[in-house]
């Protein structure tokens, strides 16, 4: 009892599958004829005809039961009536004028938002490139980017958490599109202190006697098991020290002379004093990079990144953009 009597104490609105008796244009005629007092130059202003503005006003005086306009040698000017009405009407359409201009940006991919998860440094190569360019030509478009390894990534995909992901390798992932862009080359970091840094380039062969750094966060579990790969064929296990940091805080403990670890390309564009990085010269050790991303994701803002990202993938395999989307 006690909620029927607050809810007939609240505001009485029509049902929603009440219809509204007229039309938005003919609402514009109205305002736009209370504006310029003629119906001949809002017809005008409107690119309609006369007539058309002048019927759509008889339409609402109609329905309303009143009329909203006086005819006068002038023109014509708003009644008593006509004033309150436009002045309630206005707000409203111009407030479904720009959500109909906000709801077609947001469409073409002009605004909205992108959220991007990544597991390698952004100073430089093609990601950098890649959200720079996209950054410059989208400025309305909010983009969030979250750092995390890839088994954290792709559960945010599939929960629609996240819009796009980039990680490597360019395996098939279940419930999931792929598409590999870039490859990178593995480089040694080690201090500038460390005998192979007079080196231009190293093997494999020289590191299976090294200590090894690697975070507990991401990318940590990855490195991890890439050292693990590369030496076992050399029949070595590899000692690796495994550091509760993350992996600019791992960097600075690799320039100290801490120990050494293995980084993507990336980190090439990043300065840290007596960090210094050295490629590894084996095929294997050129590791692709993927954007993975939930099929069917509806927004139009990752659309635009997927369709930037392959030009740009294209244009430095001087192949064909393919279509990600």
């Amino acid at each position: 009892m006690e909620e029927e009597n607050q809810d007939s104490e609240g505001p009485s609105f029509p049902p929603v599958s009440a219809k509204i008796p007229f039309d938005l244009s003919s609402l514009q005629y109205v305002v736009a004829a209370a504006d310029y007092r003629s119906f001949r130059r809002a017809a005008e202003a409107l690119g309609q005809y006369p007539a058309t503005v002048s019927r759509g006003v008889q339409r609402i005086e109609d329905v309303v039961g009143v009329s909203f306009f006086e005819r006068c040698p002038s023109g014509i000017r708003l009644t008593h009536a006509g004033e309150q009405f436009v002045a309630a009407v206005r707000p409203a359409i111009e407030q479904i004028m720009r959500a109909t201009q906000t709801a077609g940006a947001a469409g073409r991919g002009e605004n909205g938002s992108l959220s991007i998860g990544v597991l390698t440094s952004l100073a430089g190569g093609f990601l950098r490139e890649l959200i720079e360019k996209y950054a410059l030509l989208h400025p309305e478009v909010a983009i969030e980017i979250r750092d995390g390894g890839r088994a954290e990534h792709v559960a945010a995909l599939r929960a629609r958490q996240l819009d796009i992901a980039f990680i490597t390798g360019n395996g098939a992932i279940a419930d999931c599109e792929t598409a590999e862009l870039w490859q990178e080359r593995v480089h040694v970091a080690l201090s500038a202190d460390h005998h192979l840094a007079e080196r231009e380039s190293v093997e494999w062969s020289w590191l299976r006697d090294q200590k090894f750094l690697a975070t507990k966060c991401a990318p940590g579990l990855e490195v991890h098991d890439y050292i693990v790969r590369r030496l076992a064929d050399y029949s070595t296990y590899p000692a690796i020290e495994i550091m509760p940091c993350n992996q600019e805080t791992l960097m600075n403990m690799v320039a100290i002379g801490r120990g050494i670890t293995v980084v993507s390309a990336g980190w090439r564009f990043v300065s840290i004093p007596r960090l210094v990085l050295r490629p590894l010269v084996e095929d294997e050790d050129i590791v692709p990079f993927s954007a993975v991303w939930a099929p069917g994701r509806d927004n139009p803002s990752l659309r635009r990144f997927l369709s930037l990202a392959s030009r740009l993938a294209s244009k430095d395999s001087g192949e064909r953009p393919r279509r990600l989307i």
